[in-house]
């Protein structure tokens, strides 16, 4: 039994119509070739899908097939455009938002697949504080942006969604000679006789999100701004302080990270602008990664 897609095609199209000569001009086709198509899947099936009254009427044979014809039009569609995409070599250039962290710890990785698979795209990375990556990506001053945790309506951009890139834990970081050290893992509580050290960029409320799971007083000793900083204070013995995973390729060999629990994490999502439709580029750039890390739907 042979089907061709043209036959299923003038058959949706009919019943989609009402009718053979509407069918016609919608598919840019003659009459009579839209009705030798469906005549000849008619044949080829072995019975009557369509009852030709005014308006054209599907049979109860016809009702079966049509919703099979629809799903295997679609995804001959989904074939063809991913054909297109694959054809199509983006390029431009992107402006991409992301904090220090990172953009040290993260971004080297993507860069580098996004060279191999986009190589006519070119990227400007812009390093900011979480409130400056915002305001850049609302401000057009950024084409797409690297977010933590972003609520589901600023994943939409032209009806598409942001591409997850890891799920984020946090850690406590602490020097190599502190008692808890060498431990699996260490709860909040156990941290509360150590100053805590904490860069406020972005990871603030997740740590006090973490206290307020432990139970735990939340009461930094020192917030500094450069963790570089951060990191100088922990190495002199001055406290310790909790980090995300994504950090740990900057930490010093004298320190270490170890899992905290309660355990909290957070989302690390590529994304374009909220209020504004997003370039091609930025398409490029979410779907290399939705098929490189796929994560849960967005």
């Amino acid at each position: 039994m042979a089907l061709n897609l043209a036959q299923l095609r003038a058959f949706v199209a009919v019943v989609d119509a009402g009718g053979f000569g509407t069918a016609a001009v919608d598919l840019g086709l003659s009459q009579s070739a839209v009705s030798h198509a469906v005549a000849s899947l008619e044949r080829t099936l072995g019975g009557t899908l369509l009852l030709r009254s005014t308006p054209v009427r599907s049979t109860d044979l016809g009702e079966v097939v049509l919703s099979h014809a629809r799903a295997a039009l679609g995804a001959a569609d989904a074939v063809l455009d991913a054909a297109a995409r694959h054809r199509a070599t983006p390029g431009g250039t992107v402006r991409l938002a992301a904090t220090p962290t990172v953009c040290q710890g993260l971004l080297p990785s993507l860069l580098r697949g996004w060279s191999e698979r986009l190589p006519a795209l070119r990227l400007r990375v812009f390093e900011g504080s979480s409130e400056e990556n915002e305001a850049w990506l609302a401000g057009a001053a950024a084409d797409a942006a690297i977010v933590a945790d972003p609520p589901p309506d600023t994943l939409r951009g032209d009806g598409h969604g942001g591409a997850l890139l890891m799920t984020d834990p946090f850690l406590a970081l602490l020097p190599q000679d502190h008692p808890l050290a060498g431990e699996e893992s260490v709860h909040v509580a156990d941290l509360a006789d150590d100053p805590l050290v904490l860069s406020p960029n972005g990871c603030e409320r997740h740590i006090r999100t973490l206290h307020r799971l432990a139970g735990e007083e939340y009461t930094p000793a020192h917030r500094v701004r450069d963790l570089g900083t951060l990191l100088s204070m922990v190495q002199a013995g001055l406290g310790v302080s909790i980090l995300p995973e994504v950090s740990r390729s900057v930490v010093p060999d004298d320190l270490v990270l170890v899992p905290v629990t309660p355990h909290h994490s957070r989302d690390l999502v590529l994304c374009g602008p909220r209020d504004r439709p997003w370039l091609p580029v930025v398409h490029a750039l979410v779907d290399s990664v939705a098929r490189t890390h796929p994560g849960p739907p967005r």
